[in-house]
């Protein structure tokens, strides 16, 4: 039995009691490693923003800047790829997926990019320890930066492309909350390994991908309604709520850490672990709103009485 009620203007369900059939749960939770999943997340947002900055850094003459981003870039998608074939268990599955492309499968979509963004960072760092072929390295240096932001932000895309209940009511935010992530961790990286008259640019990024990763996680979570639950309670709710504090702390030492070469280290700490909490909490709450089937019948129902309200609805 339900009772009906309003939140933000929108109808929704409130539970007053509410059981699934056998009290069992609706959808199955995913069948991803956290520690897999969540690094593969995680590490691969890192290298997409460090290539970013490793262009940046490359074009207005910082060489410590670009140095460091194009070792984040190379460390962070080697390790994804890493966590993502362990997942999967067999490397042929990832090569599997290259047999065709297919536009309306995120999947297949980030092996393409994965694919093509891999090799230009290893040519990028390549010749910047060799010192060979400099023209090829800036070029795959700059290549690299452009599909950089699409290695960010497809993930969020896949995780919103399933049936979890926190993940795809939450399709229009997740990719900001990803790209702010990020940044803000590709630019604590910079910050922890750039000399201090170079970070400027990482100390500006860390401020800005802050601020996004926090507006935009505050207002998906606002439009979700009960499914917020999910991100606000138990082990999500807990990563969420480190995620934040650590954000803000790096954020602030970014601004006044100037030449301040410890506190940008322990600034960009900051900002590191509070991206990787963003992106284990985000794991966590997919799988809690799996376990509980309100998660997924409420906001159904919702919908179903909003559309038979409107004139015409059925």
């Amino acid at each position: 039995m339900t009772t009906r009620g309003r939140v933000d203007g929108q109808a929704t369900l409130m539970e007053d009691e509410f059981t699934s059939y056998y009290n069992r749960r609706i959808l199955k939770p995913p069948a991803w490693r956290e520690v897999n999943i969540g690094g593969y997340l995680y590490l691969g947002g890192l290298a997409g923003a460090s290539s970013v900055f490793a262009a940046g850094g490359q074009l207005t003459g910082r060489p410590g800047l670009a140095r460091a981003g194009k070792v984040a870039a190379l460390t962070g998608i080697s390790l994804s790829l890493v966590a993502l074939v362990e997942d999967l268990g067999r490397p042929e599955r990832f090569l599997n997926m290259l047999r065709t492309f297919k536009p309306t499968s995120p999947m297949n979509v980030g092996s393409w990019l994965l694919a093509a963004y891999t090799p230009l960072v290893g040519i990028s760092m390549l010749t910047e320890l060799t010192g060979r072929f400099p023209l090829a390295g800036r070029a795959a240096c700059y290549g690299a930066a452009v599909i950089g932001p699409a290695i960010t932000t497809y993930t969020a895309v896949l995780v919103s492309d399933t049936a979890v209940p926190a993940w795809h009511d939450g399709y229009r935010e997740m990719p900001f909350l990803f790209a702010g992530s990020a940044t803000a961790t590709a630019a604590g990286a910079a910050m922890i390994a750039t000399p201090p008259s170079e970070n400027t640019p990482a100390r500006r990024a860390a401020v800005f991908g802050t601020a996004l990763e926090l507006v935009a996680g505050r207002l998906m979570r606002r439009r979700l309604g009960m499914v917020a639950g999910s991100y606000e309670r138990g082990r999500a709710g807990a990563l969420l709520r480190a995620a934040e504090a650590l954000a803000v702390a790096g954020a602030a030492g970014a601004v006044v850490a100037g030449r301040k070469r410890t506190l940008a280290v322990l600034s960009g700490a900051a900002l590191m672990a509070a991206s990787a909490c963003v992106r284990l909490g985000v794991f966590s709450a997919g799988v809690a709103s799996t376990q509980d089937p309100r998660y997924t019948v409420v906001p159904q129902r919702a919908r179903v009485s909003a559309q038979a309200a409107r004139p015409g609805g059925r």
